[in-house]
């Protein structure tokens, strides 16, 4: 779990009385101190209070002995914190999509990405659906990348409408898969290999494309199930994703896509 949180701003759900009491979401000290969490420089992010970290294994072991549940992270790191290093495709599938809708529905979009010459890699969400992320070198502003991303989703939905809709709302998602370009504005956050405070108790787990076929759900591992699973496991499914350096200047020109001009 710590690579996908060290060196990154952090948003914690923490629920002192369980999933089934009320949960708040924590961006900030707020007086509320877990021992190990790292501060951040305000100046990251200004205008706003101090921005937090889990910088070690202590610090994790802390903030789940302070009912932290959920952890979940910017597209950024903090070296570079204007600039995304990846891209977080959300698969929400609306009321009535049967779960093989969804595994499609991650096989059309990782094959867009591929005839865009992108790598991604997949993970459950430990919810109802299925991500899918492209990493990136950190060149572009957070503004270029979600409006890229979201050209890329609304070209699912105008190529494929039966599956896809780039509006998201339940009226709008009924038998389709909307597939959230939003987990990439600035200050947006996707969980990381983490348990979901919602009955189950499901995992985010990061998986190899060749297990797409055998997942059941999205909430596939559970806290229960997760340490086994990960136990048998002998390689990272992940492993090409730390090390990928791709950029969206090739696939930007594949898609006809023209950014907006940087803000000044």
């Amino acid at each position: 779990m710590l690579p996908h949180l060290k060196g990154r701003p952090v948003s914690l759900v923490r629920g002192p009385r369980g999933i089934s009491g009320q949960l708040f979401f924590q961006k900030h000290d707020d007086k509320l101190s877990i021992p190990g969490l790292r501060e951040l420089d305000p100046a990251l992010w200004p205008g706003q209070a101090a921005l937090l970290e889990v910088p070690t294994a202590e610090a994790l072991v802390s903030a789940a002995q302070m009912n932290v549940i959920e952890f979940h992270t910017w597209n950024s790191t903090i070296r570079n914190i204007d600039k995304p290093d990846r891209m977080v495709f959300d698969l929400d599938p609306g009321a009535g999509v049967a779960w093989t809708h969804v595994q499609e529905a991650a096989l059309l979009t990782r094959a867009l990405l591929t005839e865009l010459g992108l790598s991604s890699w997949l993970k459950t969400s430990g919810g109802k659906g299925l991500h899918v992320v492209v990493p990136l070198a950190p060149r572009l502003s957070y503004d270029a990348v979600k409006d890229f991303s979201q050209a890329i989703v609304q070209h699912l939905a105008q190529t494929i409408p039966a599956r896809f809709v780039a509006k998201s709302g339940p009226v709008n998602c009924v038998g389709r898969i909307f597939v959230d370009y939003l987990r990439n504005k600035h200050g947006a956050t996707t969980a990381a290999f983490s348990a979901r405070a919602r009955p189950g108790l499901g995992v985010s787990m990061p998986v190899a494309r060749e297990q797409l076929a055998t997942l059941k759900s999205g909430a596939q591992w559970t806290i229960s199930t997760a340490r086994e699973h990960l136990s048998f496991q002998k390689t990272d499914p992940w492993a090409g994703y730390w090390t990928s350096g791709q950029t969206l200047t090739s696939a930007m020109k594949v898609l006809g896509f023209k950014a907006r001009p940087a803000k000044r």
